[in-house]
């Protein structure tokens, strides 16, 4: 694979995780205005978002399992560290939406 193939991979990860990451922050207003259901919504689309990362992702895994060599360049590491934050941002956020839900 070589680098600009691997960039585009990495720009594809960042965008998708970027994109999530809007959205379930737009989840986290929809929570703070009790309107339980947007906020369902919200974080189901950032996951929506969340697969295309991941589907970039696991192709660049398949590559490698497959014997291709996959030099790590820095934005790589970049967008790795995107998707997993913002995946993990998700996660909190659905455990909010059921505590605001029984604060509510």
């Amino acid at each position: 694979m070589n680098s600009d193939e691997l960039q585009m991979a990495a720009f594809e990860i960042i965008l998708n995780s970027g994109n999530a990451r809007t959205i379930v922050h737009e989840g986290f207003d929809a929570m703070r205005a009790g309107d339980f259901e947007l906020a369902a919504q919200r974080l189901d689309e950032a996951n929506e978002e969340l697969l295309l990362a991941h589907k970039a992702q696991t192709h660049l895994l398949q590559e490698y399992a497959s014997g291709t060599e996959i030099k790590i360049e820095i934005i790589m590491v970049h967008a790795q560290d995107h998707l997993m934050t913002t995946m993990t941002l998700r996660e909190v956020a659905l455990e909010m939406l059921e505590l605001h839900k029984k604060i509510k």
